[in-house]
């Protein structure tokens, strides 16, 4: 998504978006690319995925079912559960815009 699309969406100013995104990027959650004058940027999905995971193990204490409706809330719009690969999986090198 662009960054001035990201800031209206959030209603942060542009300096402030700027700084949120080079903090995720330099975590390895974010990456971006220049698109002439716009820069985009894109979820790492793995990354985010392995930190949401060590969040939930971190946070239930090895206990996963207590974070279950939160996973479920946070996985719905990624990927069907019949068909991962095709929504955040390696066809897309684990990546969304």
């Amino acid at each position: 998504m662009a960054a001035g699309d990201i800031a209206r969406e959030l209603d942060l100013p542009a300096s402030t978006l700027s700084t949120h995104m080079s903090v995720l990027a330099n975590a390895g959650l974010v990456g971006s690319t220049r698109h002439s004058r716009s820069i985009v940027y894109a979820v790492d999905v793995t990354a985010m995925r392995a930190l949401l995971g060590f969040l939930v193990e971190d946070c239930c204490q090895g206990r996963p079912e207590i974070c279950a409706p939160l996973l479920d809330s946070v996985l719905a719009g990624c990927c069907a559960p019949a068909e991962p690969a095709d929504c955040c999986g390696p066809s897309n090198n684990g990546v969304i815009q």
